[in-house]
């Protein structure tokens, strides 16, 4: 086993390094693309540009032409691996979109042209959601990331086509929006009400009432039955969260139907950031991360989703289908490979009940390989891949095996809610959004301290401040090349992986209302 779980690591590795000029034929497939190999669009790259940001030796860092392309006036600097795969395996979008009620026969989500964008008043300020709710819809302002790996196919699509999901999960909960102030209804098209009793029902009910006039003082009169269904106080907040998980869902269910006609390579993490309504909804499938800097303080608005992160949830659902493990892998978690000449002794263990360690007798099926293997960055389920959730992967195997890895791989994502606009924000106030190559080798208190230090040197109005921080982050994680490698500050090892990040002003939000 050990021997093939090598081969496994070795596989899926080769497959990233692996594949035509597209970088997407893992398998030599010869179904075409449902969208070609690109960079952002919003850096508006040439094809000759494109070309040359995937010079893995330089590792040149893109940043957007003209600022004015992306909304708030949002920084993005981006770049490539150092020889970890072809082509750059990030992606990433930035839309502004108008949220309308949806007509009978009309799926489409209402896109605002880009002309508009860059016409409209400084970065996007004048297309606020409340001075064209009337007219015009819910102005969406969208920020996301995607994170590829085996092949840029799954993170190109979902870059996409994900917000049109979430428009159109958002346009059915339209009337909800636009009345802030009054409760949801339970259901569609009538009013809060009990459910319906059936006559067996109401029978109980009275039979219990009589039980409790029984039960009162003599010739005391039968109170009132209580109300025995009550309603759920649902937010409206909680409607929004609920149109971004389940357009992860359709995203992740569109890609697996589309598999069947285009070339769709591997899987991606995603995080969407989505302004609405004053509130900022941060989205989270993957190891991505992202945080607010506020007044130099970091709040954290998204947890990433890793094998060490999510043992509990693996475990409790090997456990409950073992056959999901191919007779070959244990649920169970130790310290280090268990060998045959330990059965029958006692070592320390954990399974899906327990945060804490126990001793267990060593039995033979302990011998089989654990369902979580290794630790950090190397951590891996089914010998496999280091994520727990993300779009895409529908068919991916351990290596020479018939064993899927895609049931224990959750499409759901983590969604934090921060409300903006009931705060005050200087220019300084940024949300950093940023791919798993960033946050490798930058803590949150480094990204902090660059950012601050870095924006301070700045003056407030100058309308690159946030692109030359995005930039001045990319290469303070990719660091210099130098004899043993890249190396950044104190001479640690720098990130060999693609790095994406976004600064987003937060101050700009403010204007919206």
């Amino acid at each position: 086993m050990l021997t093939r779980v090598k081969s496994a690591v070795a596989n899926f590795m080769g497959g990233m390094m692996a594949g035509s000029s597209n970088g997407d034929h893992l398998g030599g497939s010869d179904l075409p693309l449902k969208f070609p190999y690109s960079r952002p669009e919003f850096l508006g790259l040439s094809q000759d540009e494109i070309e040359c940001s995937a010079d893995h030796i330089a590792r040149p860092i893109l940043i957007l032409k003209e600022t004015e392309r992306l909304p708030w006036a949002t920084g993005y600097a981006e770049v490539i691996n150092a020889g970890k795969s072809p082509l750059n395996e990030d992606q990433a979008c930035c839309e502004v979109l108008v949220l309308k009620k949806r007509h009978v026969g009309s799926s489409t989500p209402n896109r605002t042209p880009t002309s508009r964008r860059r016409s409209s008043l400084p970065n996007g300020e004048g297309l606020g959601p409340r001075e064209n709710t009337d007219c015009e819809g819910l102005t969406l302002h969208y920020w996301a990331m995607f994170d590829g790996h085996a092949g840029s196919g799954a993170a190109v699509v979902a870059s996409r086509l994900l917000q049109h999901h979430i428009v159109e999960h958002l346009q059915e909960v339209w009337d909800v929006l636009q009345n802030p102030s009054v409760p949801p209804p339970t259901c569609q098209g009538e009013e809060p009400t009990n459910h319906h009793l059936t006559p067996t029902s109401h029978r109980a009910l009275t039979r219990a009432a009589s039980l409790r006039g029984a039960a009162g003082a003599p010739g005391s009169p039968c109170p009132p039955p209580t109300r025995f269904f009550t309603e759920k106080k649902v937010q409206h907040e909680s409607m929004v969260i609920g149109a971004i998980e389940n357009a992860f869902k359709d995203m992740d269910a569109q890609i697996e139907r589309d598999k069947m006609v285009f070339n769709i390579s591997g899987g991606c993490t995603a995080l969407a950031v989505i302004f609405l309504l004053g509130k900022l909804y941060v989205g989270n499938a993957g190891d991505s991360r992202a945080i607010i800097i506020r007044a130099g303080e970091v709040i954290a608005m998204s947890t990433e989703f890793t094998p060490e992160s999510e043992r509990q949830r693996l475990q409790f659902l090997a456990y409950m289908q073992p056959h999901l493990l191919g007779n070959e892998f244990t649920h169970l978690e130790f310290p280090r490979r268990v060998q045959r000449k330990e059965v029958g002794k006692r070592m320390l263990y954990r399974d899906f009940t327990m945060s804490g360690w126990a001793y267990k007798t060593i039995e033979d099926d302990d011998l089989k390989f654990p369902l979580i293997y290794g630790e950090g960055k190397k951590a891996r389920v089914l010998a496999t891949i280091g994520v727990t959730r993300g779009l895409g992967d529908h068919d991916l195997k351990v290596h020479d095996s018939n064993i899927y890895i895609k049931p224990f791989l959750s499409c759901c994502p983590e969604v934090k809610v921060y409300p903006l606009t009931q705060y005050q924000h200087g220019a300084d106030d940024v949300l950093v959004v940023g791919t798993d190559g960033l946050w490798d080798v930058l803590s949150n208190q480094e990204v902090n301290e660059a950012i601050t230090g870095f924006l301070a040197k700045c003056g407030p109005d100058d309308p690159h401040r946030y692109t030359m921080a995005a930039q001045d982050l990319v290469m303070r994680a990719r660091g210099v090349l130098r004899d043993r490698g890249w190396r950044i500050a104190n001479e640690r090892l720098g990130s060999g992986d693609d790095i994406s990040v976004y600064i987003i002003p937060l101050m700009h939000g403010n204007r919206q209302t």
